[in-house]
């Protein structure tokens, strides 16, 4: 890089200290502002130009030698914005005549695949979950807790609700003869999703555990919610689910920020494409508007594309 001159670091400090002034920049904001910009001024001038007379072309050209140096998507959105606010407060305080930032677009970020656990991974938190139940002192409400999270978990893996949807859910949805559950999503739309045998009988022995317990302690017996919270009115909260299933994970020897609620419907809708489960179905599942949002789950794992073109192709291997 070309050293920078210095009418170029008197414009980049005028910047920095509005910063400082105006915005209660801290220290560190300040530094990456400063790194960032003697960067920019520095290939600016490889190109025999500056901060002051730079074009749009230029900054882009920039933006691009960013991404040629093998800077994150992320990385490079963060010096756009520190380039677009420089030129703004130039334009504003009169340094230069135009904004060459205005015009230019962010780089696209790829979505991040979310995070998704094997069918193994599942099997191991729903055994570890009924083990816990069944544990010697797993009585009175240890026990109680114990169902009411093994619960949870079958049907978070059975239906792919989101947690607010499922700790929502009225006491009606654990009658026995029902196969689906009839779910209040967003924007109050409603849907029906069905359920399996694991998660039936969970819900049974949960319930059944809930009114004894209730009996036991001369506690009304009707309740509004399926999941009621244990020490006052309302339903259990997301944050209290997401702790009980991060323990659970320990306890099944996996990493507790693999498992939340959230992996858990992940894994349902990717374990269902992943078995040739239809996009639209998913979707509907799901309570997606958008399929383009369901469409993240469909990545297919390296193995599962070799087995496909192996077995499928025409011309693949016999």
């Amino acid at each position: 890089m070309e050293p920078v001159k210095a009418p170029e670091r008197r414009l980049a400090a005028l910047f920095l200290d509005m910063v400082a002034a105006e915005r209660g920049g801290a220290a560190n904001t300040l530094e990456a502002y400063s790194r960032d910009l003697d960067d920019l001024a520095g290939y600016l001038a490889t190109r025999n130009r500056s901060i002051s007379s730079a074009t749009t072309v230029d900054l882009r050209s920039y933006l691009a030698a960013l991404a040629d140096r093998g800077f994150a998507a992320s990385s490079v959105a963060r010096r756009l914005s520190a380039i677009r606010q420089l030129y703004r407060f130039l334009l504003a305080e009169g340094h230069r005549p135009d904004d060459p930032a205005a015009i230019i677009a962010g780089p696209r970020r790829g979505r991040p695949l979310p995070k998704v656990l094997s069918v193994a991974e599942v099997d191991r938190l729903i055994a570890t979950a009924r083990e816990a139940v069944g544990a010697k002192r797993a009585t009175g409400l240890a026990r109680l807790r114990a169902l009411r999270l093994l619960c949870l978990l079958e049907l978070l893996y059975a239906t792919g609700l989101r947690i607010s949807e499922l700790i929502a859910l009225p006491a009606s949805a654990a009658r026995r003869d029902e196969d689906m559950l009839i779910v209040r999503g967003k924007g109050g739309k409603e849907r029906l999703v069905p359920l399996n045998g694991g998660a039936k009988c969970a819900m049974r022995d949960y319930k059944a555990a809930l009114a004894q317990w209730k009996e036991e302690r001369s506690l009304p017996s009707q309740s509004k919610w399926l999941f009621p919270s244990f020490g006052e009115e309302g339903h259990l909260t997301r944050q209290h689910a997401a702790r009980e299933l991060k323990g659970l994970a320990a306890a099944a020897g996996l990493r507790p920020e693999q498992v939340s609620p959230h992996v858990l419907r992940h894994a349902f809708a990717s374990h269902l494409l992943h078995n040739g489960a239809d996009l639209r179905i998913v979707q509907t599942l799901l309570g997606h508007a958008d399929i383009s949002t369901t469409q993240i789950y469909a990545h297919v794992p390296d193995e599962r594309l070799k087995s496909l073109v192996r077995d499928l192709h025409p011309l693949g291997e016999n």
